[in-house]
């Protein structure tokens, strides 16, 4: 990480408090990178304890004699070995590289992190012969994948090109596709099927992901940086949301963060020093099939640059890494097609995801910047520092950290989320590696303004009718309608705890003064962490009728439906007592709370994590711990006994704080100053092109110049790579040339079918077709 600012000590404050010197996961990286002596081992507890086995493992000191494990498995001590010598800059042998392939999808992903610095130390020959010897060595298809995607990564020749050309007409998807990969880099031409016909006898068709696949191997690469006459002078800035849907927040994975990034996209494009966004975004095999359009426009300088995934569905968090270095090409091919260069990529979840793109922005000479949250190093510890943790959870715990610190090294830039004091000196607590330079600026997070749908009202009213029916049926015939409307949102997923929240209010009593309205989740019943959700929600109101009947579930709403209607459930003359509650296991930052602040609603937020940073309890809402049902609903509670002259009070006080601190604009305007001070590509002044342009428009973007909300289709290149035609009489307002790459033209209307993957078949071999 390049960071020329003078160091700064680490024993800094968190979140306002002496920071704790008694976590043994934050004392044993203080202590690996030096920043405090090394803790003694103590008295510990006699019983095995694989967390304290695999983080000194992990941490401990170069040279220091290993300890023989209880619990810890070999694989562990490798893996664990594997990423001490990464972090410390090492680079395994080539041979050291192929052998681990075999070791599971963790340490693939501390291989392909290596990898590019084992091919410069140890010679491209080494590389490219140990692969070789990898691939004649073994016959099962993911391991065949992953080294013909070991020597793509590189652009390594470790096979004759009678021998690639057999692989790359294989039946099992993996290998073909990484095989065509590979084919191209070595000299590009390619001997592949027709975009109909299959790959073997008996194989199926080619689905939509195979067609754009070919049709991005076929296509030339683009030329040096043309010049941009639809961009206006300035930083093009590119930025990640690999997970969910931008549009849809509440379905699946897709949460608040698209909202943001959305909003966020559309200001960044209009400030000063901006040329224009992208924002990354995932389309799986039916996507792909219903909409085959790689690139659209939002809004003006702002396009959703879509990476084509080989999978059935949309790619949880924990799958990223299987499609890491495919992920990682289609990022590198697609902006080489833009037409000029990306300047800064921006990525923010310590994923595989993460890790695939900051490779793409390394090949294609994009400046990196990375928003880190101390996300799970907080609770590392706590969840699993003790005897019968679940392995298999702290293994993916300490890889997500791995990861967090392999982009930490890859930046140019760490930002963090702002505490309680405005900066993001809390972050040096959980990277100690931060240490050796100024602490991390903290752009203020903020929310889009509110724009309220043409049918507000409109759309609105039936949810109102519904939930005034279920207070009607609470009030009885001797009481008033006083019972509290309790409203949360948020995407069904186990650490937004909706389940835990309705065993709160079931057990605590509170269901008896309130309805309890939750938002969130897909119309359909697919999504598998969604469904056992509302089964866990289920069997917490089965035994009691009384609270079932005061319980409305509804699916997730748009956003701006969610806002109005936080809107009229705040407004006093609506007749509504309402109260918002947040019962996240953790937030890092609380999207929705803020909207909800925004609103005029009294909140309740959960006291760990990013919401104690704006939110005070008793000042302008209330902290509650939502670690477990019985504290959950010790909160609830106290939410209820909340008078309403207080209520009133905190919740003016909170719509000040939000609407004069906490806007997407504010936060784009900061974002901008760090994006313009680590393009690679500077400008001598505002306004002035980017130095060597070169106006070329031989491979660049176009999308259409139509009405917002309207899908937008990419032009076909003319013929020959000439001069591209133009629409008589229109106005070149996008990317230069009015043409495009056929990388990301839309070429034929594919099939609106789901195609999905084929099984793995048998042994994959290279002495047959």
């Amino acid at each position: 990480m390049k960071r020329p600012d003078p160091a700064v000590p680490v024993d800094r404050t968190s979140g306002g408090h002496p920071m704790e010197r008694s976590d043994p996961f934050v004392a044993a990286r203080a202590a690996y990178w030096k920043r405090t002596p090394r803790p003694s081992p103590g008295r510990r507890a006699a019983p095995p304890n694989l967390f304290a086995e695999l983080v000194r493992a992990e941490y401990r000191p170069d040279g220091a004699p290993a300890v023989r494990p209880a619990v810890a498995t070999p694989g562990d001590l490798v893996l664990a070995g594997l990423r001490r010598r990464t972090r410390a800059g090492g680079a395994p042998p080539p041979e050291t590289c192929v052998r681990l392939l075999a070791d599971g999808d963790r340490t693939r992903a501390a291989v392909f992190d290596a990898w590019p610095e084992t091919v410069r130390r140890h010679g491209t020959a080494r590389a490219a012969a140990a692969v070789r010897r990898g691939l004649h060595g073994t016959r099962r298809p993911h391991l065949v994948a992953f080294l013909l995607d070991l020597a793509a990564a590189e652009s390594l020749v470790p096979l004759a090109r009678p021998e690639l050309l057999r692989l790359a007409h294989a039946r099992e998807r993996a290998v073909r596709h990484a095989a065509w990969r590979l084919l191209a880099t070595y000299d590009g031409s390619l001997l592949l099927p027709g975009a109909d016909a299959g790959t073997a006898p008996g194989s199926r068709p080619a689905d939509a992901y195979e067609r754009l696949l070919r049709e991005a191997l076929r296509a030339p690469a683009s030329s040096a940086a043309p010049e941009s006459t639809g961009l206006r002078p300035g930083t093009l800035v590119a930025q990640s949301m690999l997970m969910g849907h931008l549009d849809r927040p509440g379905e699946g994975l897709s949460g608040g963060l698209g909202v943001l990034l959305g909003s966020l996209g559309d200001a960044l494009a209009e400030t000063d020093r901006v040329a224009g966004v992208l924002t990354v975004v995932t389309a799986c095999v039916p996507e792909l099939e219903a909409d085959p359009v790689l690139l659209r426009r939002r809004d003006r300088r702002h396009w959703v640059l879509r990476l084509p995934v080989d999978s059935p569905r949309q790619v949880r968090p924990e799958e990223l890494g299987r499609h890491r270095e495919a992920l990682a090409w289609w990022a590198t091919r697609l902006f080489g097609s833009l037409g000029r260069p990306v300047d800064v990529l921006h990525v923010r979840y310590a994923d595989d995801g993460s890790l695939a793109l900051a490779e793409a922005a390394r090949r294609s000479g994009a400046a990196l910047v990375f928003t880190a949250a101390p996300d799970p190093h907080r609770q590392m510890a706590e969840r699993h520092d003790a005897p019968g943790t679940d392995p298999n959870a702290l293994r993916q715990d300490l890889h997500r950290v791995f990861v967090a610190d392999r982009l930490v090294d890859r930046a140019d830039r760490v930002v963090g989320i702002a505490g309680p004091g405005g900066g993001a000196d809390e972050l040096l607590r959980y990277f100690p590696q931060l240490a050796d330079g100024a602490a991390p600026d903290a752009p203020p997070e903020g929310i889009p303004p509110y724009r309220p749908p043409a049918d507000a009202v409109r759309r609105s009213d039936s949810l109102l009718a519904a939930i005034g029916a279920r207070l009607d049926a609470t009030a009885g015939p001797v009481r008033p309608r006083t019972p509290t409307v309790l409203l949360t949102v948020g995407r069904l997923h186990p650490v937004k705890q909706q389940d835990v929240l309705v065993r709160a209010w079931v057990e605590s009593g509170a269901f008896r003064e309130s309805v309890l309205v939750c938002v969130g989740g897909s119309p359909s019943d697919d999504d598998p962490a969604e469904r056992a959700m509302r089964a866990r929600v289920d069997r917490a109101v089965a035994a009691a009728p009384e609270a079932a009947e005061r319980l409305i579930l509804l699916p997730a709403l748009a956003n701006a439906d969610v806002r109005t209607l936080e809107r009229r459930l705040a407004d006093p003359s609506s007749g509504f007592r309402a109260r918002y509650v947040c019962p996240s296991a953790k937030e890092e930052f609380g999207l929705a709370v803020l909207e909800a602040m925004e609103a005029g609603l009294l909140v309740a937020g959960p006291v760990r994590g990013g919401v104690p940073h704006y939110l005070v309890d008793g000042v302008n809402g209330l902290l509650i711990d939502t670690s477990c049902s019985r504290t959950l609903g010790e909160g609830l509670r106290r939410l209820l006994r909340v008078d309403d002259a207080a209520a009133t009070a905190m919740a003016r006080s909170a719509r000040g704080l939000v609407r004069s601190t906490y806007s997407s604009n504010a936060m784009a305007r900061a974002l901008a100053g760090h994006y313009t001070a680590v393009a690679p590509r500077t400008r001598t002044g505002a306004g002035e092109p980017r130095e060597g342009a070169v106006p070329d428009a031989a491979d660049p973007l176009l999308t259409a110049d139509v009405p917002a909300g309207r899908r937008i289709r990419a032009r076909s290149r003319h013929a020959g790579g000439g001069s591209p035609r133009q629409a008589p009489g229109r106005a070149r307002k996008d990317f230069a040339g009015r043409s495009t790459s056929p990388l990301l033209r839309a070429k034929d209307p594919f099939a609106g079918r789901a195609i999905p993957n084929d099984p793995e078949g048998g042994d994959v071999t290279l002495s047959g077709a």
